[in-house]
């Protein structure tokens, strides 16, 4: 099977989560080939995954650069959602915006390499943890827009971390954490510049949830002992006994892949 790839499509049922990678118009169950050889061979052939134009290099995990440049979708607010314009009126695309950022968020702890805090489309739940590797999750807020959910995460990166050691959470699966109670201990702490957000942006800007814990267990059958990471830029092709999916990442008993770095890349599947 031949054809441009993107990242896992992940499903989670019973707590576990199952992965298929869609190449070209066809998709691969690959939690059916754990335990089994699977190669992945680059072509050479880049196609922006907006335009369908080929481009020697990727963009913004897929793009070519005229697209990176004029794609709502890949402005840097989308890396710091603290910092979105459109309520400046300076957004890319401003029906995009509308659709994607002027929405419920969720902002929610997670257990990946670690503590972390993290924000998520209500519509991402709960794509956004397994995508990053979570083996545990927790949405604590519920707010009005993403620029919101930003503001929040911010305060709360004070205190603990709001980026994912992808090194670490491939080494296996964390200790279990009782995320409830991180939750009571943190929110106290940013209770002032909660009340500064509400205060700007109203009363219900930000809702304070009360669900349960979300466990996620991942496909894999042996952790890898040190990290080499596989790259179709310098090596087109990629082989060996499929260990293990997590996050976004295969895990081969040659070497790890992400999967999604390299979105819109023509790739021989066998």
């Amino acid at each position: 099977m031949i054809g441009n790839i993107k990242k896992m499509r992940s499903t989670l049922s019973d707590n576990k989560v199952t992965y298929s990678l869609p190449v070209g118009s066809d998709e691969i169950d690959l939690s059916a080939r754990i335990g089994t050889q699977l190669t992945l061979t680059h072509t050479g052939n880049i196609n922006c995954s907006n335009c369908g134009k080929k481009t020697k290099k990727s963009f913004s995990q897929g793009f070519c650069f005229p697209c990176m440049r004029k794609l709502a979708a890949c402005d840097m607010c989308i890396m710091k959602p603290e910092t979105c314009h459109h309520a400046e009126g300076t957004c890319r695309e401003p029906q995009w915006g509308e659709d994607n950022c002027m929405i419920p968020h969720y902002v929610y702890l997670s257990n990946t390499s670690g503590l972390k805090v993290g924000i998520t489309r209500h519509t991402q739940i709960p794509t956004r943890w397994i995508d990053q590797g979570a083996t545990q999750a927790l949405p604590i807020f519920k707010v009005k827009t993403r620029l919101i959910s930003g503001l929040v995460e911010v305060a709360l990166a004070d205190f603990i971390a709001d980026k994912t050691n992808w090194r670490a959470m491939l080494k296996g699966d964390n200790v279990e954490m009782d995320l409830k109670q991180r939750a009571a201990e943190l929110i106290p702490q940013i209770d002032a510049r909660l009340d500064d957000i509400r205060l700007k942006y109203g009363a219900d800007a930000v809702e304070l949830l009360d669900e349960n814990i979300v466990d996620i267990a991942f496909p894999v059958t042996q952790y890898p002992e040190k990290i080499k990471s596989h790259n179709f830029d310098k090596e087109p092709v990629v082989t060996g006994i499929l260990e293990g999916i997590k996050g976004q990442y295969l895990i081969f008993d040659t070497g790890v892949i992400n999967v999604r770095k390299f979105t819109s890349y023509e790739v021989e599947v066998v």
